[in-house]
């Protein structure tokens, strides 16, 4: 899973980073000179995973991971000529999932008043222009070729996609609310539209504010889901050991640390859920969408698997816990051989019989 991170300049963005991360990246104004972004890779600690690395000792435990990508702060102009930089945009168009981070803190070296609403529309603005000036320009080719007499179905089809998209970008609406055609949506997937993405709201509070904001969050939430952090408490949490930094949690009421309520969150908006591959060389946590079924799964694992798809052996983690071994489970009649449009669940153990 691969989440970029986004905002408006001074809005806490590397702050949220590092807390995500434990990295310790500069958090000073970022320079506008500055276009490379900071990559950071965490694991996904799901609970599962290591309790089935207990109990099979592998020599490798494999968790599912999620890559962050804090890009450079935007300006929020709404101007085409300062729309998102070329570069910054062919790497956000590779997320899953865009996270966008908004200041709702006080900050003396930060000039602008505090206005989290203003600011997510400012960026969903940016989005939406770069969508736009990709549309329109692949419009005008579609135009040129018509003139010169090509204009086959396919053309058709994806000419009139697109004038629905330029249509919702100038009425000032991202993608994610427009409904495509599975044709129509098939012949523009290659332009991977930034505002199509789905976008989680971060509101970076400071210390003071932070749990005391329910008006705010109730208003974002009525177009966008949205979680709270206080971003530097949370980046310094990240520096204490566990025990240390669960004292200070307890202090704020906070249950659970900034990467671990990200992910949830994340899993839940992008529809996701995790599958295991079990065994003495290695335990393994697999990411699929919920709906995917048995020979997406395997494919996930390798193509090999997906194409000399034969059967799923499969049975669920919570039957194994309670049975407590794979003899017990075939026992208790637990154990299910699954064909091809088997919709595997969350916590499906899976071990792929297949021939190539």
């Amino acid at each position: 899973m691969k989440i970029g991170i986004i905002g408006l300049q001074n809005s806490g963005k590397t702050t949220i980073f590092n807390a995500l991360t434990g990295q310790d990246i500069e958090v000073t104004s970022y320079s506008s000179a500055k276009t490379e972004p900071n990559l950071g890779i965490v694991d996904v600690i799901d609970e599962r995973v290591t309790r089935l690395s207990e109990m099979y000792e592998p020599k490798k435990t494999i968790y599912a991971n999620i890559e962050y990508i804090d890009f450079v702060g935007l300006t929020g102009s709404g101007n085409r000529k300062d729309a998102i930089p070329a570069n910054v945009l062919a790497l956000a168009k590779t997320t899953d999932a865009l996270a966008l981070v908004v200041r709702n803190f006080n900050d003396t070296e930060v000039i602008g008043d505090i206005d989290p609403l203003s600011d997510i529309d400012s960026i969903e603005s940016e989005l939406i222009i770069s969508d736009l000036i990709i549309a329109e320009n692949r419009l005008g080719k579609i135009e040129l070729s018509k003139k010169r007499g090509i204009k086959d179905a396919a053309l058709m089809i994806e000419e009139k996609a697109l004038i629905k998209i330029i249509d919702q970008l100038n009425s000032d609406k991202s993608l994610r609310d427009l409904e495509l055609s599975s044709e129509e949506e098939k012949a523009v997937r290659g332009f991977q539209f930034i505002s199509q993405k789905p976008l989680l709201i971060i509101l970076n509070s400071d210390e003071d504010n932070f749990g005391a904001n329910e008006e705010l969050l109730n208003q974002i939430s009525e177009k966008y889901k949205v979680i709270e952090f206080a971003g530097n408490f949370e980046m310094e949490l990240s520096k204490l050991p566990p025990e240390e930094a669960a004292e200070f949690m307890e202090d704020m009421n906070i249950a659970e640390s900034a990467r671990d309520r990200l992910t949830k969150f994340s899993y839940e908006i992008l529809g996701y859920l995790s599958f295991f591959t079990v065994g003495k060389d290695e335990v393994r946590a697999w990411t699929i969408t919920k709906g995917q079924n048995a020979v997406e799964a395997a494919g996930k694992i390798h193509s090999d698997l997906a194409r000399g798809f034969i059967r799923a052996e499969c049975f669920s983690y919570d039957d194994l816990m309670e049975t407590g071994s794979e003899k017990a489970i075939k026992e208790k009649g637990h154990f299910r051989l699954e064909g091809k449009n088997y919709i595997v669940k969350d916590g499906d153990i899976l071990n792929i019989r297949f021939s190539v």
